[in-house]
């Protein structure tokens, strides 16, 4: 069974880009299944079902998306295996730019889109800057200068990972992500294995429920601004 991580920010088109890939697993004869992580509600599972797809969607409610992520993940490997799955595709809710799901030697890809801003990769973190294989979206609505200039931004924050683009909406270059995603080893559990990068990480009053402000209420792990320096 191999497992293959997804992420990128909100609305990049990740679910789009994860349908079109297994679509074209699937002319192989391969049997995929996606567990969908999110915060507070999903969809997805909707569009999944849609073109009879196993999903499984796991929310984490009030707890940081790549902590649930962790403490689901094994969980979720077990579900594929007795499915039968050969690929089980993960996807992260992507809500933070800090967000790091990917895990040492499983193949990571990272979903981000031409509309969001030349400067946007440089304002995300490890769920692109250590990814495998970095999928560029929706570049049929930019000019091919604008193609270019962002794919050279994204080249400048992961400069060793691939790039592919994507068409969402016609699974143009999907059956390229396929064939790279058919390579990927197999897994046979994660116990032990290592993260590619450390979680964002807080343990203060607000995370246990605090809702009141002041610093007496400000316990635990936290940071702040130095607003007194020299303007």
């Amino acid at each position: 069974m191999r497992l293959v991580t997804v992420a990128g920010p909100p609305s990049s088109g990740k679910t789009s880009v994860i349908v079109k890939t297994i679509e074209e697993l699937r002319n192989k004869g391969f049997k995929v299944g996606v567990v969908k992580f999110d915060c507070l509600s999903a969809q997805d599972e909707e569009v999944y079902s849609a073109y009879s797809i196993q999903v499984r969607t796991g929310l984490s409610g009030g707890l940081c998306p790549d902590h649930f992520f962790v403490s689901n993940i094994e969980e979720a490997l077990s579900w594929a295996k007795e499915k039968q799955f050969d690929f089980l595709i993960t996807e992260s809710a992507g809500l933070c730019n800090r967000c790091s799901p990917h895990i040492k030697d499983i193949l990571a890809i990272c979903v981000i889109d031409n509309l969001s801003g030349v400067n946007t990769p440089k304002k995300i973190g490890p769920m692109l800057k250590l990814a495998d294989i970095v999928v560029i979206t929706k570049g049929d609505i930019v000019s091919q200068a604008e193609r270019e200039v962002f794919a050279y931004r994204v080249r400048q924050v992961n400069p060793g990972g691939m790039i592919v683009h994507i068409n969402g909406v016609t699974g143009q270059g999907s059956f390229y992500l396929a064939k790279i995603v058919e390579q990927c080893s197999s897994v046979e559990t994660l116990q032990g294995e290592t993260l590619r990068f450390t979680m964002p990480g807080a343990l203060c009053s607000y995370c246990l429920g605090e809702r009141k402000i002041g610093d007496d209420r400000q316990i635990g792990v936290s940071k702040l601004v130095n607003f007194r320096g020299e303007d």
